[in-house]
């Protein structure tokens, strides 16, 4: 079953073709960074332009780099939720026309469901495993810079939303401290590389770990957000007070070995977040009676060099097969959709032309 999925919901114009739900042909993503970087992030309108211009030449490069000709596409997979509606609409009308005009199946695919499919996608010219084959019922992370949330997985299609972010996803916080601290965009991946410097101090301050309530498997990153804005600035003075009675303490200079240290602290509390969230959630299910058997991750944020190795060891210590992806499917991309997409044809799961895009609902 070769399935070729389109992905164009936020800045990424993604194409992928995908045989039998885990080998992929070829994924080719076309980035905006060059259109976005001098704003300091998405523009929308900017956005969905590019994703117009670029769609169809993706397109034809993932099926010459596949080798596969259009009459062998046996369906066409594309995100159609959440993400930005103008982005969206491109790729949903790109995908329309293909179905229709060769007679092949549509299938809408949550964009978000499909991150956490990421993990089990392999390269072509690797030995075939049976990676698809996730032992369920699993926990499930997508981090990235619109969702961050928590997951019960019962299987591909039977997902349970257990916990999400009440303000800024994961990678939104990320974006935000970077230009706090002066590093440029993209803020996520260049804070990391920061933050890994030689000799960096992630404990020069007590940033906050947000934890709502003792039980709430919901997430916050407003709080560091704003914890790491008094590191820079300070803390504003308060209005009732004079000004010989304030408070306020000027913070020290952000010079470089600051700036590093700063990132790498906030980098801490970050990732030490995500944890304890899991480390609930793993707890309430077993009180549920269920025994969670992997834990299934995707989003941008999983590139996080930090997030991947707490991730690794956390599942080591709960015993739990980690589905990780590879940083080529971190990202948005269209490979994640078309695998996914296989288990909703096989499911007689397809959509038909009347499928809109959903820019705000999410699984």
């Amino acid at each position: 079953m070769i399935i070729l999925g389109l992905e164009s919901s936020c800045d990424e114009t993604a194409a992928a073709i995908v045989s039998d739900g885990v080998r992929v042909l070829s994924s080719v993503v076309a980035s905006q960074n060059e259109i976005h970087t001098k704003y300091g992030g998405v523009v929308p309108e900017l956005a969905s332009r590019a994703h117009m211009e670029r769609m169809l030449p993706v397109i034809r490069r993932t099926l010459e780099e596949s080798g596969v000709s259009l009459s062998q596409i046996d369906a066409i997979a594309v995100g159609h939720r959440p993400g930005l509606i103008g982005s969206l609409l491109v790729g949903v009308a790109a995908a329309k026309a293909l179905s229709w005009s060769l007679g092949k199946p549509l299938i809408g695919v949550d964009h978000v469901q499909a991150h956490l499919y990421a993990g089990v996608l392999q390269e072509a010219d690797i030995a075939p495993e049976p990676r698809g084959s996730v032992e369920f019922p699993a926990l499930g992370l997508v981090v990235s810079g619109g969702h961050t949330s928590i997951y019960l997985v019962r299987s591909w299609l039977e997902l349970e939303r257990l916990g999400a972010t009440i303000d800024d996803a994961l990678g939104e916080a990320y974006d935000k401290v970077a230009t706090i601290l002066g590093v440029p965009f993209p803020g996520g991946p260049n804070l990391d590389r920061l933050a890994q410097s030689p000799a960096a101090n992630d404990r020069i301050e007590d940033l906050p770990i947000s934890r709502l309530s003792p039980t709430s498997l919901d997430f916050s990153f407003s709080g560091l957000k704003t914890a790491m804005l008094y590191q820079v600035r300070g803390v504003p003075e308060h209005p009732a007070h004079k000004r010989a009675e304030s408070r306020y303490v000027a913070p020290p200079p952000l010079d470089d070995t600051r700036r590093r240290d700063l990132a790498a602290t906030f980098q801490r509390a970050a990732v030490r977040t995500v944890t304890l969230k899991l480390e609930r959630a793993l707890e309430q299910l077993r009180e549920r009676g269920v025994i969670v058997k992997s834990l299934l991750t995707g989003g941008g944020v999983t590139a996080n060099s930090r997030l991947r190795s707490e991730l690794a060891t956390f599942a080591a210590t709960h015993r739990l097969e980690l589905a990780l992806p590879s940083l080529a499917y971190c990202v948005d991309n269209a490979a994640m959709l078309a695998g996914l997409a296989f288990h909703h044809l096989e499911a007689g799961r397809t959509s038909d032309l009347t499928l809109e895009p959903v820019p705000t609902t999410a699984c």
